[in-house]
């Protein structure tokens, strides 16, 4: 929630050193940009709840603020705070507390007195082959068949799939590059006769319509794009395949996301054969053992 306004200097120079401090420390850029967000918003509830200074913050007032974490909106999808980013906003709490005490701006830390469940971990929903089919069958566009073969078909993450440009899809060798994965690795993903039809007819026919659109330059190279012709982002991608499973009719909507369809081609691989390395590789992880969890899906949905 970085449009929050702080009207006090001093929350506004808290922030900034905290900023600075998680960046001399060394996080990965990703951290940077995203572990302020949570304090800024713990310091516009405090300014709302008359709370002047840093020192005035106790285990009841922090306890208080989790509480309206988790009963807030989620600004990225439907529903409340999930138990992760309510685990996340704590984290960049405890984060700030520590170099507070560092720095002798507080002497005792308020969440060292306080103790918080771990986040449950979220089931990996597995779409049946089924289901997919559905997906496909209720697809309107080119656009639409691009997004399920960019996320089944090949198994991006929402990251990899707003990063795509032209240049990283070889239609004539089938083939899907990966320029910056998770942890800034890079892939190669092969892409089957079927997907790379469904690419190279929305590059070649629906693409083009949306180009005339934009005069932005980024969308030149980006793969796909939006309605207005720039490149699209995840809330887009994510709002198309919500469209996409109600119109399909499948049970129970809500549990299916984008990364969903990522969990499913990894399962459905398992099924037809392919070894864990194999798949270990064609989603890109670092450790064969986040592979291996998809074999136990296999089993139990066997059983």
């Amino acid at each position: 929630m970085k449009h929050l306004p702080l009207q006090s200097r001093y929350y506004r120079e808290l922030l900034t050193g905290y900023s600075r401090y998680i960046e001399r420390v060394g996080y990965n850029p990703g951290t940077i940009k995203t572990l302020p967000s949570p304090v800024r918003e713990f310091f516009y509830h405090l300014e709302q709840s008359g709370i002047k200074s840093i020192e005035e913050v106790t285990p009841k007032v922090i306890t208080g603020y989790c509480r309206r974490l988790r009963e807030r909106p989620c600004h990225g999808r439907p529903g409340t705070l999930s138990d992760g980013m309510v685990h996340g906003h704590i984290w960049a709490l405890r984060i700030f507390f520590s170099l507070m005490l560092s720095e002798g701006r507080i002497v005792v830390d308020p969440l060292s007195l306080l103790s918080f469940p771990s986040p449950r971990k979220q089931q990996r929903e597995i779409l049946t082959r089924e289901e997919i089919e559905k997906l496909y069958k209720a697809s309107e566009t080119l656009l639409d068949k691009a997004i399920l073969g960019l996320f089944y078909g090949c198994g991006l993450r929402k990251s990899e799939a707003q990063a795509l440009n032209i240049k990283d899809i070889n239609f004539r060798g089938r083939l899907l590059y990966v320029r910056l994965g998770k942890g800034k690795r890079r892939r190669v993903v092969p892409v089957t006769g079927k997907v790379t039809e469904d690419l190279k007819k929305y590059y070649l026919q629906e693409r083009i319509r949306m180009l005339r659109k934009s005069s932005d330059p980024e969308r030149e190279k980006a793969f796909i794009l939006n309605s207005n012709g720039e490149r699209m982002l995840g809330q887009s991608f994510w709002r198309r395949l919500r469209y996409l499973v109600f119109r399909a009719g499948i049970e129970n909507p809500g549990r299916i996301t984008l990364h969903s369809l990522r969990h499913s081609i990894a399962t459905h691989l398992l099924c037809s054969g392919l070894s864990v390395e194999q798949v270990r590789d064609f989603l890109g992880h670092t450790n064969i053992e986040s592979t291996q969890i998809y074999t136990r899906i296999t089993t139990n949905n066997e059983n």
